[in-house]
């Protein structure tokens, strides 16, 4: 199915706000929101909707790029329904254009998988969202891996990453960044194919 190119598209970036968590592994939407947010040439400015946003356009020049929202929400991680929702609605976008950009324990640092819809694997973020919403939204899942030893999931996804893990965390937000616009641009389907490695 191809997407309606003037339809806007809400990305929002999952975190948690203020300086202390800015390099937690929690917070790599964050991170890759930022980033397009430097593609796009905007900078993020307060709204009402208790969120972070900046609007431009995504993608090459011309008719093939897309009108975008980015978003980080100001709430703490398990609130981000609420701005989420709140965005949507001053926006006018339909759930299947809300792209939720989160870390994800369950698979390998730095590697991404791109989906539609599904449970949320005990992260507060998409519950949140889920709660809000409805589960038939898009995820950009980047994985932060599972903790070692016997530390527990809270203390380790609110740890920043480790120095080790910093080294290729450009690299891997970088392609993150790739598979959101990819999503948009060209579908699920083929951003599937090419980031679901």
């Amino acid at each position: 199915m191809t997407p309606d190119p003037t339809a806007p598209w809400l990305i929002v970036g999952l975190g948690n706000p203020g300086p202390d968590y800015a390099a937690n592994r929690h917070n790599v939407g964050f991170m890759v929101a930022d980033l397009l947010a430097e593609r796009i040439g905007g900078r993020f400015k307060a709204h009402k909707a208790r969120a972070q946003v900046v609007e431009g356009r995504l993608g090459p020049p011309g008719p093939g790029n897309r009108r975008v929202v980015l978003a980080k929400p100001m709430s703490y991680m398990n609130l981000s329904g609420g701005p989420v929702t709140a965005l949507r609605d001053f926006y006018k976008v339909g759930t299947a254009n809300i792209v939720a950009v989160h870390d994800e324990l369950d698979i390998d640092y730095g590697t991404l998988r791109l989906k539609l819809g599904g449970g949320d694997n005990g992260h507060n973020g998409l519950k949140s969202m889920t709660k809000s919403l409805g589960p038939d939204y898009h995820r950009v899942r980047f994985g932060i891996g599972r903790p070692p030893g016997r530390m527990q999931v809270a203390d380790f996804v609110l740890k920043d990453f480790s120095s080790a893990e910093r080294k290729e965390l450009g690299y891997f937000v970088d392609r993150a960044a790739d598979a959101v616009e990819a999503l948009i641009i060209e579908g699920l389907d083929r951003a599937q194919t090419t980031y679901n490695s």
